[in-house]
C-alpha cells in the first residue's frame, strides 16, 4: 500500500471512528432515558435501563451509518484543509477524483463488514431486546409466530387457550385454520376447522365451520369467534424485522411465500442490507464534493450545515419511496433503486471539474 493511500485510509477512518462514537453514545443515552421511563412502574433491578439499552442501540446506530459517514467525512477533509495536507497532495500529483476514489473503496468495504458483522450482531441484539420488552407488557401471554407450517397464534380469552394453525392468509381472511381451545388446566374443549375465517375485527366470523366436541362433529354455516388479534394487529406483530439477520429474513420470505402472505416489507429489508455498502459509497464521495467545493470557505460550521442538510433532504427522499415500495404505490425494484440512481447521477454531474477545486 502506497504511502499516501496508508495515510487517507487511516485518517479517514478515524474520523468516521471518531463520528460512530459520538452518535453511539448519544443513542445510547437517549435509549437509557427511553427505558428509565417505560420501567418507571416495574419492580426491575436499577441497571435494567442501561442493559436494555445496550441491546437495543446498534439497531439504530444502523440505520444512522449513511449520515455517519457523510459527516466522517465532512471532518476528514476540515483536517486536510486545516494541515494544507490537501494542496500537498495537489502538488504532489495526487488528484481530487484519486482521494474520492480511494475513500470510496474503503466506504464499500467497511459497508460489506457493516452488513455482515455488525448488522448480524445488532438483529441478534434487537431479538433479544424484544423478548425482554414483551415480558413487561400485558399482552406476553398471546404469540403469534410464522414458520414453514404456517400461522400460529396461540390466544387467552376468557380464560380459554386457543391453538390456532392457518396454511394461508388472503388479505383478512385465514385459510384451511384448526383452531384447538383448552380450560385453564389444558382440558380440551373443542377443535375448530374451516377454510375460510374473516379476521377483519377481533370477532372472527368462521364460515362454514366443523366443530369437534365430546367425540361428536356439528356443522354451523356461520359462527362467532372471539380473539384478541385482528388483521391489522397480526400484520403488525411481522413489521419489526430489524430484529432479524440476513439468512433469517430470506427463511421468513419462504414462509410468508408458503403462507401467501405479503414479501414486501421482507423484500424491502433485504434490499436495503444488500445496497447498503452501495449507498454508503453514495454518501462518502457527495460529501466528498461538498467539502471540496466549499474548500476556499473557512467556516467549519457551514460546511457541517451543509452536510446536514443534504443528510435530512436524502433521508426524506429515502423514507418517501420506501414507503410508496411498501405500500405498493411503486415496484419495489423502483422504490429501492431510484433514491441511488439519483444521488449517483447527481454526484457525477457534481464530479465534473472536481480536480480543479
Amino acid at each position: 500500500m502506497k504511502t499516501y493511500t496508508k495515510f487517507l485510509v487511516t485518517g479517514f477512518m478515524k474520523s468516521s471512528l471518531n463520528i460512530f462514537f459520538v452518535m453511539i453514545s448519544l443513542v445510547f443515552i437517549l435509549n437509557i432515558l427511553k427505558e428509565i421511563e417505560f420501567l418507571s412502574n416495574k419492580d426491575v433491578n436499577s441497571l435494567y435501563p442501561i442493559y436494555l439499552s445496550i441491546m437495543s442501540s446498534p439497531s439504530i446506530v444502523f440505520e444512522m451509518f449513511p449520515f455517519i459517514f457523510l459527516i466522517g467525512t465532512q471532518f476528514f477533509f476540515i483536517k486536510l484543509f486545516n494541515n494544507d495536507e490537501i494542496d500537498i497532495f495537489k502538488y504532489s500529483g495526487l488528484k481530487n477524483i484519486k482521494i474520492i476514489w480511494i475513500l470510496s473503496l474503503v466506504s464499500f468495504f467497511i459497508g460489506i463488514l457493516i452488513i455482515t458483522l455488525f448488522y448480524s450482531l445488532s438483529s441478534n441484539l434487537q431479538h433479544y431486546y424484544i423478548q425482554i420488552k414483551n415480558q413487561f407488557s400485558n399482552d406476553k401471554i398471546y404469540l403469534a409466530v410464522i414458520n414453514k407450517n404456517g400461522l400460529w397464534i396461540k390466544d387467552v380469552v376468557d380464560d380459554k387457550l386457543s391453538i390456532i394453525n392457518s396454511s394461508k392468509i388472503d388479505n383478512n381472511f385465514l385459510a384451511n385454520t384448526f383452531i384447538t381451545t383448552f380450560d385453564k388446566e389444558f382440558n380440551l374443549i373443542e377443535s375448530i376447522s374451516s377454510d375460510r375465517i374473516d379476521i377483519k375485527k377481533k370477532d372472527w366470523l368462521v364460515h362454514d365451520a366443523t366443530i369437534f366436541k365430546n367425540n361428536t362433529s356439528q356443522k354451523i354455516n356461520l359462527l362467532k369467534f372471539k380473539s384478541n388479534f385482528d388483521q391489522k394487529r397480526i400484520e403488525s406483530l411481522f413489521s419489526n424485522l430489524s430484529s432479524l439477520s440476513l439468512i433469517k429474513l430470506i427463511d421468513l420470505r419462504k414462509n410468508y411465500k408458503l403462507l401467501n402472505y405479503s414479501t414486501v416489507e421482507v423484500d424491502m429489508q433485504i434490499y436495503k442490507i444488500a445496497t447498503y455498502p452501495i449507498f454508503l459509497v453514495i454518501m462518502t464521495i457527495l460529501s466528498s464534493i461538498i467539502m471540496l467545493n466549499t474548500k476556499k470557505s473557512n467556516s467549519k460550521t457551514l460546511k457541517i450545515i451543509i452536510g446536514l442538510f443534504f443528510s435530512v433532504v436524502i433521508y426524506y427522499i429515502n423514507n418517501l419511496f420506501n414507503v410508496m415500495g411498501s405500500t405498493e404505490k411503486i415496484p419495489l425494484m423502483i422504490s429501492v433503486w431510484t433514491p441511488i440512481v439519483f444521488l449517483t447521477l447527481v454526484n457525477l454531474t457534481m464530479l465534473v471539474n472536481i480536480n480543479e477545486k
